[in-house]
């Protein structure tokens, strides 16, 4: 448990993810990914999917942080909603296993409380990090007993939408007060960002995905640049 966590201490986390209606969507093409961002210095990966996370898993020698995107009908919980996903994501053996931690109603009728509480006593060994959009998400799962926190879903929420991101004011407050390990997440676009948040007390490490896993994204960002 605790070597994941020293593994990736003030450092970079890269998100190797493409979902099917993206173009680099292939488990092949995330394991290059991956590789890509092991050269570059990357201390960890965040992936989607056992079949990503598998071949990341057979071509770079790096922990994985591992969630599994599945939309059931129209319910806005997304990220490993069920018990089902996270049994999924232990079976392939990833370090670590995000889901979202936020409020909201998940697809099953589950509570969050209800389905950490089942997930912890099932797998007591098991990392789990806790998608958050806001403090109170954050306090509230440290209290539950995840192991971590991140501000992956700040600005993906309906009460956070809009919201400037990476939200440093609130990546600073959950530093100096959680008491447990935050990883930054969302929006950190440029190296600066990323040095001043890791600078941060208390911010263990930071993930990063657009910025250097999705080319379409970047490319948009240049072409805006030069249109506006």
């Amino acid at each position: 448990m605790s070597n994941f966590l020293e593994q990736v201490h003030k450092k970079l986390i890269v998100s190797c993810q493409a979902l099917e209606h993206e173009p680099l969507h292939s488990s092949y093409i995330m394991s290059r990914m991956a590789y890509a961002a092991m050269l570059g210095g990357a201390a960890g990966i965040r992936a989607n999917t056992v079949e990503d996370i598998t071949a990341i898993k057979e071509t770079v020698n790096l922990p994985v942080i591992g969630i599994i995107k599945h939309v059931y009908g129209d319910c806005p919980v997304f990220i490993t909603p069920t018990e089902r996903e996270v049994d999924s994501l232990v079976s392939c053996g990833t370090e670590v296993i995000a889901l979202d931690a936020t409020s909201r109603p998940r697809p099953d009728g589950v509570s969050l409380p209800e389905l950490f509480a089942a997930i912890r006593r099932k797998y007591p060994g098991q990392l789990f990090m806790a998608d958050c959009s806001t403090y109170e998400d954050a306090a509230a799962a440290r209290d539950m007993g995840f192991d971590i926190v991140g501000t992956t879903l700040r600005g993906y929420t309906r009460e956070t939408a809009g919201m400037e991101i990476p939200d440093m004011d609130l990546i600073a407050r959950l530093g100096q007060t959680m008491g447990i390990p935050v990883i930054a997440e969302g929006g950190i676009w440029t190296p600066q960002q990323l040095h001043d948040i890791l600078s941060m007390d208390g911010i263990h490490a930071a993930v990063i995905g657009g910025a250097i896993t999705r080319p379409l994204e970047i490319t948009k960002r240049f072409v805006q640049a030069i249109e506006s």
